[in-house]
């Protein structure tokens, strides 16, 4: 299973904006430059962490980005649900396998997502930056 850009973009945002300082908003274009990602692209994420709640934009002068909730309280696993239009491992159904009635094949797979998934659940945005600085010093944040 491979997580798609839109999570992984997500992810380094938040993790981006878990650095700053609780008051300091951040622009897309910042978050683009540290990370060599399109703006576009991060536009649509902000948006959707937006949405979610996870981060707060204003416009204007001062305007930016930032966390919208504390980091220990944005669930990795609850970021993947989030941010991925959909979790099947397989489809079965595209096109119709003949041995869909008799197959045990996606009830291992669907069983192995949701390992996955209970494991990014034991973990928070505030687990990703235990080395704070160290982050910081990569990133060229300051």
């Amino acid at each position: 299973m491979q997580l798609t850009r839109y999570t992984d973009y997500a992810f380094r945002m938040l993790i981006y904006l878990s650095l700053q300082a609780e008051d300091k908003r951040v622009t897309i274009n910042d978050i683009a430059e540290h990370f060599d990602i399109p703006r576009n692209h991060l536009i649509k994420v902000a948006h959707r962490l937006g949405q979610l709640g996870y981060i707060h934009a204003s416009r204007g002068k001062g305007g930016g980005v930032a966390l919208g909730m504390p980091s220990a309280k944005i669930g990795l696993g609850d970021i993947v649900r989030n941010m991925e239009t959909q979790l099947n491992i397989v489809n079965c159904d595209q096109p119709a396998c003949p041995i869909l009635p008799q197959c045990k094949l996606r009830g291992v797979l669907d069983k192995a997502r949701d390992a996955f998934l209970d494991i990014l659940d034991q973990y928070t945005l505030a687990d990703l930056r235990q080395r704070p600085t160290q982050l910081k010093v990569l990133l060229n944040v300051v």
